[in-house]
């Protein structure tokens, strides 16, 4: 059995460190300036086109957790249902993205949101238009290539540090 020096790992491991230690941290923007995410992010939030939902349900069957509940009636004089109630429980809601993938009519977008905490179980659950698609909340290209060709390109803070330099 052959001895080598004790201790080369040590120091090598506590170079690697100190290395890390001392260069200028990457995130320090992060609360004045975000970042521009991917194009196909799957944010913690869904967004609702009111227009195309026929209420079909086909979401609501695909949900794995079962956290979309949908509430519709019938019009007899278009031949068509009309959605009353369309409710999101996002404390239940693992934001797989099936749902989104099972709409037929291009209905159900995911967002960019990836800050949505809450204080209160209740502020949790969104319905009808808490859903609907604003300046705040803009759909991503996740399942929906048509979006996607619109959307800022992803800028990484790596890049952005470089350029400073």
């Amino acid at each position: 059995m052959k001895f080598e020096r004790y201790g080369i790992g040590i120091a090598k491991g506590l170079a690697v460190t100190i290395r890390h230690l001392l260069r200028r941290p990457v995130t320090t923007q992060y609360p004045e300036q975000r970042l521009n995410t991917s194009r196909r992010i799957r944010g913690n939030e869904l967004i609702w086109d009111k227009d195309k939902c026929t209420g079909c349900a086909t979401c609501a069957k695909t949900c794995p957790q079962g956290s979309i509940e949908i509430v519709t009636s019938v019009m007899i004089d278009e031949n068509k249902y009309q959605v009353e109630k369309f409710e999101v429980d996002t404390g239940y809601c693992i934001f797989c993205g099936l749902c989104v993938e099972a709409c037929p009519y291009d209905a159900l977008f995911m967002g960019y949101a990836y800050e949505r905490a809450k204080y209160r179980r209740g502020e949790l659950v969104m319905a009808n238009e808490a859903l609907l698609a604003s300046a705040e909340r803009r759909p991503s290209g996740y399942a929906r290539p048509q979006v996607e060709a619109a959307l800022p390109k992803q800028s990484l803070l790596l890049d952005k540090d470089r350029g400073k330099r």
